[in-house]
């Protein structure tokens, strides 16, 4: 279990650089400025984009977890 932390490290990491990035981008959906579709398209889209980083995220430590560290091996 504890030679998993050192290769989970790297990814965690990545993530949660990318999430935080776009989360950036959601702050243009707070300006009144802007008209409403927008404002919920500038919302809507990082917000999906976040969600599925973390969804990788998660398959990526179960893979590594399985022991199958490198995707090219299936093939």
């Amino acid at each position: 279990m504890e030679k998993h932390w050192k290769k989970i490290i790297g990814p965690v990491v990545i993530t949660v650089i990318l999430v935080l990035y776009f989360l950036l981008y959601t702050a243009p959906a707070f300006m009144d400025v802007l008209p409403y579709g927008v404002r919920i398209a500038g919302l809507v889209i990082p917000l999906v984009l976040a969600g599925v980083l973390i969804a990788m995220l998660a398959e990526r430590i179960k893979e590594i977890r399985s022991g199958e560290e490198d995707d090219l091996g299936k093939y």
